[in-house]
């Protein structure tokens, strides 16, 4: 409780309080609020401390808030960064791999060059998550969405085209087919550059009319101040990821339509249970994305870019590296 006074000045760090029904000389010294401060003795009123800053123990004077953001020294910032690298090392070993048996039939088989473009975007995808650690700048907000919508939109639609070429490769073999002359690379390469034209031109409207933008937002914890990339427009963040999404359903589709084609390589099975995966991680970010605050926002963004790359390098690539070095017979061309 504090002390009533009738000729004893109020400290610094504290303000006269009226008592109803004493004369004025008589008050309480009441302690500032937390954010206010007195650096006078009988202060009348409390002074409050700017968005930025918080008041000392003592509530004589304000100090600057702790700054927050996921850092690369914090548990959880060190933890997704060494992730991050893993499956970067992990990509590269894979395609050394693909191109020491490059002129092997599995290796050869659904298009080699959409397999090799495939990796190296999945090697951008874990390095990309880079971009979300470290003290934001605005430089660095205005990158890192534009470069993981860009190089998460290569490997998705490379996922795609590759799913398209085992579809026109087998109906090409039918009687009186016309897809015959579809069969190849230059089908692929065209559907892979169209689908990243359109990314493209989401980011450019994106980055014209709404770019994201450093923000520090002092709401969540009154003593901290979060550094954050604020998205700018929330509705093309999402139109991102849904445009992302709707590549991921169609080559769910195709790869489904096309899992029992006879190819003794035909790798539509595991597409299926990459694009599965893919799609149900990106619909779990959305509600733990806006559930989330602060650093944790971030870590949310970096596990889903993380866990569905993992997934297309698992599913897709894992079991031909299984072939060519513990079923080395499945990978010899038939005579």
């Amino acid at each position: 409780m504090p002390q009533s006074l009738c000729n004893e000045p109020c400290a610094p760090g504290y303000r006269k309080a009226k008592i109803e029904g004493k004369p004025s000389c008589c008050y309480d010294c009441a302690k500032c609020a937390d954010g206010e401060m007195s650096n006078t003795t009988d202060a009348l009123d409390c002074l409050h401390c700017s968005e930025y800053e918080k008041s000392n123990k003592q509530r004589t004077g304000c100090v600057p808030k702790e700054i927050n953001y996921l850092s690369y020294t914090d548990t959880l910032g060190a933890s997704l960064t060494s992730i991050a690298l893993v499956l970067f090392i992990a990509a590269s070993v894979v395609l050394g791999i693909f191109v020491r048996y490059w002129e092997t039939p599995i290796v050869r088989a659904n298009n080699q060059h959409l397999s090799f473009l495939l990796l190296i975007s999945l090697m951008l995808c874990f390095l990309c998550t880079l971009l979300f650690i470290g003290r934001p700048t605005q430089i660095c907000c205005l990158l890192r969405q534009v470069t993981f919508g860009i190089v998460f939109t290569i490997s998705v639609s490379s996922v795609l085209a590759k799913t398209l070429t085992v579809i026109i490769a087998f109906n090409a073999t039918k009687p009186g087919s016309k897809l015959k002359k579809y069969v190849g690379t230059q089908l692929a390469t065209i559907l892979v550059i169209v689908c990243c034209l359109g990314e493209m031109m989401i980011s450019a409207v994106w980055m014209a009319s709404n770019p994201p933008f450093l923000d520090a937002d002092t709401l969540i914890d009154i003593n901290t101040v979060f550094l954050m990339c604020n998205e700018g427009s929330v509705l093309f963040f999402f139109s991102v990821i849904g445009y992302m999404t709707a590549l991921a359903l169609f080559s769910f589709i195709a790869a489904f339509l096309a899992k029992d084609f006879p190819d003794r390589f035909n790798e539509a099975k595991n597409i299926t249970f990459s694009m599965l995966g893919f799609c149900s991680v990106w619909g779990a970010f959305v509600p733990a994305y806006l559930s989330s605050k602060g650093s944790r926002m971030v870590a949310v963004e970096i596990f889903a870019i993380l866990s569905s790359s993992a997934g297309l390098l698992a599913c897709i690539f894992v079991p031909k590296c299984y072939i060519i070095f513990f079923k080395p017979e499945q990978n010899r061309r038939r005579m």
